[in-house]
């Protein structure tokens, strides 16, 4: 049997959440970036907030980053459209999120978002607050 498509708007509790998901995301991409500059820094020395920006973009070592970038990029852009946001496009966002935090396709993202979870506690609290608002 097929999913009931739920086409209704958002209310405005439902807006908060999803403006909170991604400032709590946002918090948890900044935790993560300044962990792996503090490794990349270890090896090459400084970097600026420009060259941060950078290496985001280009270095393969920061790769793994960018699938939270991607991720609150597509939260802004159901945010900011002309329509409004469904019950449907929510949940499915609070899903995806979900998936990316517990069960990662990429294989790659999930060794290394695994690894900071062990070794930062500010990684773990960071998680933690994004996992709550998902309950």
């Amino acid at each position: 049997m097929k999913a009931e498509q739920r086409t209704e708007p958002l209310d405005k509790e439902q807006l908060a959440k999803l403006r909170d998901l991604r400032n709590r995301l946002l918090h948890l991409h900044k935790v993560l970036l300044e962990m792996e500059r503090e490794n990349f820094e270890r090896k090459a020395g400084r970097v600026t907030a420009g060259e941060l920006l950078q290496l985001l973009l280009n270095n393969s070592q920061f790769a793994w980053l960018r699938i939270i970038s991607a991720f609150v990029v597509e939260i802004d852009e159901v945010l900011n459209g002309e329509e409004p946001i469904t019950i449907n496009a929510f949940e499915d966002l609070l899903s995806q999120a979900r998936l990316l935090l517990t069960s990662p396709a990429n294989e790659e993202f999930k060794t290394k978002y695994e690894d900071a979870m062990q070794r930062e506690a500010s990684v773990v609290m960071a998680h933690s607050n994004v996992m709550q608002l998902l309950r």
